[in-house]
């Protein structure tokens, strides 16, 4: 058998729990690792092992089957700071347990505002937030704990993640506006399933101390995801203002998003890992998600 060594999910959330579901269906051995007892009920009702965790206090860290594990960290960082002192504890414990490999879910958001440039894995982060910063971190501080130790270590940039109940719905609802198409920048997003896709190739098979852009290569604005979702969810299209007016009635987080321009190339990914997307344009992840909520209702 290939893949024998366990399998640990750190921060076994939204995308850790569909990687969780596609590895034990290979046979594989999963753990999670979570910080709420609520999500350790509900991951351990779907059938997958849970560990409750928390690594801003370091609780329950030392008893995680850490050695010899493939290790997929999709744990955020701290919402405030530039750094990520939950990432220097896991790999402080790493370094007494050594696993057998790391794959992390960074964010597109390292790359910071390009005005509307592409961006690949060979240009140089320069991350504007604090959220972007705080990634960045993460990021340097798993590379160095590679070079140090030896443990292989991958990187995923993550744009914006789609899929069944993460619909702009409650949005389009409410009526709230959306930036006009012409001032619009690009945009960059993936669908749940096929991030998840990604994480379990690059846990089976990533090259040590590779970076990888995940992203449909749909580079249509926010804009267009959002008209989408209302045409194919059969609601009205919420109003366009301008970006001036937009600045004045949207919140601060969601016009951080919007004053990032960069269109970010993915396919080292698909080529190195030999992956196909399932969803590599907007409207067939939209219509699944749409048909997958609508079966749990």
């Amino acid at each position: 058998m290939a893949y024998v060594k366990p399998v640990l999910i750190i921060g076994c959330g939204y995308v850790g729990k569909r990687v969780a579901r596609r590895l034990l269906a290979k046979g594989r051995q999963v753990t999670a690792a979570v910080r709420s007892e609520e999500r350790v009920s509900e991951l351990e009702s779907d059938g997958i092992t849970t560990r409750q965790i928390d690594l801003d206090s370091g609780q329950g860290l030392d008893q995680l089957p850490l050695s010899g594990a493939q290790i997929l960290h999709s744990a955020p960082p701290p919402a405030t700071g530039e750094t990520d002192p939950r990432t220097d504890r896991l790999l402080s414990v790493c370094r007494k347990h050594p696993p057998a490999n790391i794959v992390y879910i960074s964010t597109t958001g390292v790359y910071g505002d390009r005005g509307g440039d592409s961006v690949d894995e060979l240009t140089e982060p320069a991350p504007l937030s604090d959220r972007g910063k705080r990634r960045r971190y993460a990021e340097l501080a798993l590379l160095a704990f590679m070079q140090e130790t030896g443990v292989p270590v991958t990187i995923i940039r993550a744009p914006g993640i789609y899929g069944p109940g993460r619909l702009p719905i409650a949005r389009i609802n409410a009526a709230e506006p959306v930036v006009n198409e012409q001032e619009a920048g690009p945009g960059n997003r993936i669908h749940a399933d096929d991030l998840a896709s990604i994480c379990v190739a690059a846990m089976e098979h990533g090259p040590a101390g590779r970076i990888y852009n995940a992203g449909d290569g749909d580079h249509r604005s926010m804009t267009a995801f959002v008209m989408t979702t209302a045409e194919l969810a059969g609601l009205p299209k919420p109003p366009e203002i301008s970006l001036a007016e937009a600045e004045k009635r949207l919140s601060p987080g969601m016009m951080s998003f919007i004053r990032e321009s960069r269109v970010v190339r993915a396919d080292r990914v698909l080529v190195e890992l030999d992956l196909n997307l399932r969803y590599p344009r907007m409207e067939q992840g939209i219509q699944a998600s749409l048909a997958e909520q609508a079966d749990h209702k």
